[in-house]
């Protein structure tokens, strides 16, 4: 089964969630073919050949794909469609945006987030907010699907394939990128960060946030919230974890808190390790928590500052 993998970078280097889509690609069939477009996006295209298990790497470059616009990522991609059985991105923003009108233009239903391979024609995604698994069989002959990269682990280096450089479609001159206007900050993505330290509604307002800001900058961590921190305007949306935020799966997830809401355990439950702090034994949150401390944050966490002081960090 032929596959074609829409790669996820910055015009440089790849995103973390290329890698864990091209692990599912795999699971899917032998043949992954990754699409890198782009402007100067030479580098990502060549990191794109080096990944194990890539058969072919096909680049298109030009400046229309500075940005990658949904119309015109679609005129790209439906043609190459005829040599592919299954497309497939990470559920990031991109993917979610280009992957619907693809699905649109090929009369395919789309098969969105989905976190295990079953067989080429059968997926497993969660559904009501993580509370249940839904298994799904397409019988379209070409299947489109979101990843969500949480659940799958990221394919590592040491291929070898060819690059070939297509041509750019016609501008469809339905859209065109116009600003963005993204947080900076010098702590990791949340979406590939391998520890996460998150805040509740617990943390009594965006003050406060500062103590998680202290603890992320000594373990190198990205700092997150639950949407009642978000919503109450403790902080931006953009750290937002849960089902209307982001889906996260660190190597080690700290909630300081946080009750334990279904939404926001849907974007944080594959954490390989969670860690509860709160004061309520009662909390929803301890019965997914692989360590739980009952105690008032604003006590354990400075304890904590002071431990990782000792340690050096």
């Amino acid at each position: 089964m032929a596959t074609l993998l829409i790669a996820e970078h910055d015009n440089t280097s790849l995103k973390d969630a290329t890698h864990k889509t091209l692990t599912a690609a795999l699971a899917i069939g032998a043949d992954v073919d990754v699409l890198v477009t782009g402007n100067n996006a030479q580098d990502a295209a060549k990191e794109a050949a080096n990944l194990a298990g890539v058969a072919k790497v096909l680049h298109c470059d030009d400046a229309m794909f500075e940005r990658p616009m949904a119309e015109n990522m679609a005129a790209l991609i439906v043609p190459l469609m005829d040599n592919y059985d299954a497309l497939l991105a990470p559920a990031t923003t991109n993917g979610k945006n280009i992957c619907p009108r693809v699905a649109a233009l090929l009369d395919v239903m789309q098969i969105s987030e989905i976190t295990e391979i079953v067989s080429a024609d059968t997926f497993v995604r969660p559904v009501y907010a993580g509370n249940a698994m839904e298994t799904v069989k397409s019988g379209d002959a070409k299947k489109v699907i979101t990843i969500r990269t949480a659940g799958f682990d990221a394919a590592g280096d040491g291929g070898s394939a060819e690059i070939e450089t297509i041509a750019a479609p016609a501008d469809t001159g339905l859209s065109q990128y116009v600003d963005e206007n993204l947080s900076k900050s010098d702590r990791p993505e949340l979406t590939s960060a391998d520890i996460i330290i998150s805040g509740g509604r617990g943390m009594q307002n965006g003050e406060n946030f500062a103590m998680l800001e202290k603890i992320a900058d000594r373990l190198n961590a990205a700092v997150g919230a639950s949407r009642a921190a978000v919503d109450a305007g403790f902080v931006s949306n953009d750290y937002q974890v849960g089902q209307t935020g982001k889906v996260v799966a660190p190597e080690l997830y700290i909630a300081v808190g946080i009750s334990g809401a279904i939404q926001h355990l849907a974007g944080m439950k594959d954490s390989k390790v969670i860690v509860a702090i709160n004061k309520d034994e009662d909390a929803p949150i301890f019965q997914v928590a692989d360590y739980g401390l009952v105690a008032d944050l604003f006590d354990a966490i400075p304890e904590l500052d002071g431990e990782l002081e000792k340690l050096g960090m």
